[in-house]
């Protein structure tokens, strides 16, 4: 099966890349480097030729409302391409609660996304994942200074991205969803709480502040971000993995 990949040199497109290829399929990363504008569409007929399926992993390079542009045209064009070019399935990765936090301009332009996907002509595959553990440097850099982080209490169910890539390359391989799947690590913490356990694998001797104002997950309300009881639940636990992280 001949697989084209979306942002494949990215985070988690660069392991799907890998693992399809490791089991016999024929992946091809589609990015920039490569020569495929997602915004304008150069390249695309030719990334997409011979493709049963299309793995869009492409991520907006700002969170503002600019992201809302660019989903609409990146999907827009990859749906119109992947019609030409007889594509037979579309996946796309998403978040979980992305549908209901509409406060903040980049989880609008996801759920656009997932609009404009499950209004097209091609069947789809829409897998919501939660943060992924990767990112938490970045959260802690937020609301930070020489001595504390500030952070809010939203319950998350982080995910490591080797099991987000893992459950990409499951949802592409299998027959269309014309759905969703939801897929979360198999812990919730507070986010405080989950910065605590942070700092303290990695040595650092910032004190974390609950402050319910604080950063962009400060808007979230109640426990949206953490999936239902549907979800499919992951390997990978934070503690094991921030152990090894460092």
């Amino acid at each position: 099966m001949k697989f084209t990949v979306i942002g494949g040199t990215g985070l988690i497109g660069s392991q799907v890349v890998r693992k399809l290829n490791a089991a016999g399929h024929e992946a091809t990363p589609a990015a920039l480097s490569t020569g495929v504008d997602l915004i304008t569409g150069k390249g695309l007929d030719q990334a997409l030729e011979g493709a049963s399926t299309v793995i869009n992993l492409a991520n907006s390079p700002t969170f503002d409302a600019a992201s809302l542009d660019f989903f609409r045209a990146t999907m827009n064009n990859l749906l119109t391409a992947g019609e030409r070019a007889g594509v037979e399935h579309q996946v796309i990765l998403s978040i979980v609660g992305v549908d209901r936090v509409p406060q903040l301009d980049y989880y609008r332009a996801k759920a656009l996304q997932e609009e404009l996907l499950q209004q097209g002509p091609t069947p789809y595959s829409i897998v919501r994942a939660t943060q992924f553990f990767e990112f938490m440097d970045a959260v802690l850099s937020w609301t930070s200074d020489a001595s504390t982080v500030r952070l809010p209490a939203t319950p998350l169910q982080p995910i490591a991205a080797a099991d987000v890539a893992d459950a990409v390359v499951e949802a592409a391989t299998g027959a269309p969803l014309r759905g969703i799947r939801n897929i979360a690590g198999p812990d919730v913490f507070s986010l405080d709480e989950l910065g605590k356990i942070t700092l303290a694998a990695q040595q650092d001797t910032r004190t974390v502040v609950t402050d319910d104002r604080a950063g962009m997950f400060a808007v979230v309300p109640g426990d949206v971000l953490v999936p239902g009881p549907d979800a499919h639940l992951a390997p990978t636990h934070y503690r094991d993995w921030i152990r090894t992280a460092r």
